[in-house]
């Protein structure tokens, strides 16, 4: 797993994060590191489906496509597990986890319409509601 702690010089804009996190009435106690290791965008924002490896129970930021303007494929040996709070650097990629509460999926970084049936039926504790 990689995690790189140094973010001198970097920032976040966490602007929009209370507009996608609508409520978060339970959170994974303490968050967990994400294995970003072939995730390119600088920053995981708020909404950022979460997923995780079942091998390895790693979890990791959702892939996106090439142009950062999409979720990519849930990759083989995956499941949708949660959704980011609020926005962290990918290489200070400790962050947040949602596990019960509402999002909206309007608001959220990347279209969610292409996996947001799968990922209601993974996550039934998260409601999905635009505003």
């Amino acid at each position: 797993m990689y995690v790189e702690l140094d973010n001198e010089g970097d920032s976040i804009d966490t602007g929009y994060d209370s507009v996608v996190i609508v409520d978060n009435f339970q959170s994974v106690r303490g968050g967990r590191s994400l294995d970003v290791a072939g995730f390119t965008p600088k920053v995981i924002q708020a909404g950022h489906v979460i997923i995780k490896e079942t091998a390895t129970g790693n979890f990791k930021p959702m892939p996106v496509n090439a142009e950062e303007t999409a979720y990519a494929a849930l990759p083989a040996n995956h499941t949708y597990a949660h959704v980011v709070i609020a926005s962290v650097l990918t290489k200070k990629a400790m962050a947040g986890l949602l596990v019960r509460g509402t999002v909206n999926p309007a608001a959220c970084p990347y279209p969610m319409a292409g996996i947001l049936a799968d990922v209601k039926t993974a996550m039934p504790l998260i409601d999905f509601r635009e505003d």
